[in-house]
C-alpha cells in the first residue's frame, strides 16, 4: 500500500479549513434616515402606521409611544 506524499497531506487541512471562511457581507446602498420618526413614514409604508395617528403630529407620536411602552410594562399588566 502506497502512502500519499507529505506535501499532499499538509495541504489537505488547509483546503478543508478554507471552505469554512465567511464571505464578506456589505450593503451597497445603506439607508440613511435624516427625518425624525414622528414626521411619518414614506408613502409606500403608510399601511404600517398606527391608526389614529397622522404624520407630522409630534404630540400624537409621543402619546402613541407612551401607550406602547405601558402596554409592555408587566407591572401595569398584573393589575
Amino acid at each position: 500500500m502506497r502512502r500519499p506524499p507529505l506535501p499532499a497531506l499538509a495541504l489537505l487541512p488547509a483546503l478543508l479549513l478554507g471552505a469554512c471562511r465567511e464571505p464578506v457581507q456589505t450593503v451597497s446602498t445603506p439607508r440613511q434616515v435624516d427625518t425624525p420618526a414622528w414626521q411619518g413614514p414614506d408613502a409606500q409604508d403608510q399601511a404600517y402606521s398606527a391608526g389614529g395617528w397622522t404624520a407630522g403630529d409630534r404630540a400624537g407620536w409621543d402619546e402613541q409611544m407612551r401607550q406602547r411602552a405601558q402596554a409592555q410594562n408587566d407591572y401595569n399588566r398584573m393589575k
